[in-house]
């Protein structure tokens, strides 16, 4: 009898776990998905005169400004990361250990930042220009100078930080190749560059474009970069229509074109990804016997490695730490330690309040696998194609009308007034950085999940533990290299974030990335640089991380 009740007990408390583990699931798959609907809806109802109005102003300069832009960013990162990748991987040449780790130190940089560290270098008033007045004796109209503040200076910025996505993904496929193909194209006659061409690109493809993609998903979220340059992009055109011109409907409508075109290009990804796969057509995997290069073409290979590195790393490192040596802004004040501590409390507490929406999600998906937890999964990762400007309109929307009608409700029935309850606290801007990032998290978890055999979990249940009971004892413990690694992956996102912070964060309450953002925006580049220091050392914590796979799997 006793033993009756007690198998019955545990198996209202494995039906129980499972429910709660369902609903949490359900839970934050329905708060990714609000701010899309929020903004659908807000643009649908926000009625056709302010979208006639767009389409007869604003509206084809945003769209094609974003277009060139994101065509421009395509290729560069596309040319960059894919010669890159193939030059450290199938070749050898003097300095290349050192080069295939040091191409991924951009990735560190937010764009924004680099923009803040060349317009100082290379403006009218910049170290370059003032010196090339010194040496000649011209005045200001006496040469042409190529003008940073454009859409190609913005695309530049964009492609120095972002090509190691195709690195990576590039360098990742061409060592998993096999040199049968490519010998054998050389063997038909084709010399080195055709048979990469025509064989080693192609079967590369699927990570390239995956590459390119998630680069492209980032321009289009771009807001720091496009805003300081003056180039008017739906990015900045949201936060103008939200703030300047204090047009919600507007904002929203914008949102939704730019939310149509980042769900375009992550069905596109997802298209590509599952249908473009290549096999070795072998039994033996056969590595490709790198080429060793001699004379001007190693050098050449060198230069063309090293120069992404300099660009796009070292230079600004030298520029914004000369700009802060000659600012007035000191870090251990009072204001840069409200700073500080403003970042590192958001960022933390999204860091830890993603990573355990992502444990929920990803162990849900493996408890009960099946039509409901793959479309929650899906629909949970769908925030890393929503920029972050979106997210904080669809957020913002629904949550300052409950607010107003709480208020309302609250002044009539008790004469109290609530305020902004939801909308004036972080809670709602740590909710966005959630939706925002947890595709970065449930990515970390689930690489660490593949590893923890479906045998364990079994072992687990038969000795009578329950689904969260066989989480917090046999899967966290084995996963928390995975978690630590998602928790600053998510971090370093957090601080770096811009675009929803400008829009959501309450009043004066200002992180590193705003005081940067404000300062750059004053034309006090110099000061800006402080706080724009202060976000890259954090941000190589993770790129030092990944430098560290990169030397292992050479």
């Amino acid at each position: 009898m006793t033993q009756t009740v007690g198998r019955a007990t545990r198996r209202r408390d494995r039906s129980g776990g499972s429910r709660l583990l369902a609903g949490l699931a359900y839970a934050i798959a329905g708060m990714c998905l609000l701010p899309m609907l929020a903004v659908a809806l807000a643009a649908v109802t926000g009625g056709t005169d302010t979208i006639t109005h767009l389409i007869e102003t604003v509206l084809p300069r945003y769209a094609g400004t974003t277009l060139a832009l994101v065509g421009m960013v395509a290729v560069g990162t596309f040319a960059i990361g894919v010669g890159a990748a193939w030059l450290v991987t199938m070749t050898r040449f003097p300095g290349v250990r050192v080069l295939e780790i040091a191409l991924v130190l951009p990735l560190a940089f937010p764009a924004y930042v680099l923009a803040y560290a060349y317009t100082y270098l290379l403006d009218h008033p910049g170290i370059v220009q003032s010196t090339l007045r010194d040496v000649t004796g011209w005045g200001p109209r006496d040469y042409w100078f190529p003008e940073i503040r454009t859409i190609w200076g913005a695309a530049i910025m964009l492609v120095l930080v972002l090509y190691p996505y195709v690195y990576l993904l590039a360098r990742a496929a061409f060592l998993q190749q096999s040199s049968a193909a490519f010998l054998a194209a050389r063997a038909l006659g084709r010399s080195a560059w055709g048979a990469f061409w025509t064989v080693s690109l192609p079967m590369a493809r699927p990570a390239i474009a995956g590459g390119v993609l998630l680069a492209v998903m980032e321009t289009i979220a771009d807001f720091g970069t496009v805003a300081y340059f003056s180039v008017q992009t739906f990015a900045t055109g949201i936060y103008t229509s939200w703030f300047s011109m204090a047009d919600r409907a507007a904002a929203a409508q914008l949102a939704l074109c730019l939310l149509s075109f980042a769900l375009l290009l992550a069905v596109l990804e997802r298209v590509q990804r599952g249908r473009a796969k290549y096999h070795q057509s072998g039994k033996r995997h056969v590595r490709m016997p790198p080429e060793q290069l001699k004379g001007w073409q190693a050098a050449l290979a060198f230069a063309l490695c090293a120069t992404p590195v300099l660009l796009g790393a070292l230079v600004p490192a030298l520029v914004l730490f000369d700009m802060g040596l000659s600012s007035e802004q000191d870090l251990t004040s009072r204001r840069y330690i409200a700073f500080m501590r403003n970042s590192v409390t958001l960022a933390g507490t999204a860091a830890v309040l993603t990573v355990l929406a992502a444990v929920v999600v990803g162990f849900y998906q493996r408890l009960k696998p099946g039509r409901g937890s793959t479309i929650a999964g899906y629909i949970a990762r769908l925030g890393y194609a929503v920029p972050g400007g979106v997210i904080a309109v669809g957020l913002m929307v629904p949550f300052a009308a409950f607010d107003n009608a709480l208020d309302a409700w609250m002044r009539d029935t008790f004469d109290i007034s609530t305020g902004l309850l939801v909308t004036g606290s972080i809670w709602l801007l740590v909710a966005a950085y959630m939706v925002r990032f947890l595709a970065a998290a449930l990515g970390a978890y689930e690489g660490g999940q593949s590893t923890v055999h479906a045998n364990m979990d079994a072992a687990s249940r038969s000795l009578g533990e329950s689904p969260l009971g066989t989480l917090r004892r046999v899967h966290l413990p084995i996963l928390t290299p995975s978690l630590l690694t998602a928790l600053l992956i998510v971090f370093v996102d957090v601080m770096k974030e811009l675009p929803a912070t400008l829009i959501m964060r309450p009043f004066n309450y200002d992180t590193l990335a705003v005081q940067a953002y404000r300062l750059a925006s004053d034309e006090r580049l110099a000061g800006a640089a402080v706080p724009s220091l202060v976000i890259v050392a954090v941000g190589l914590l993770p790129v030092i991380l990944i430098c560290r796979q990169v030397g292992r799997h050479r």
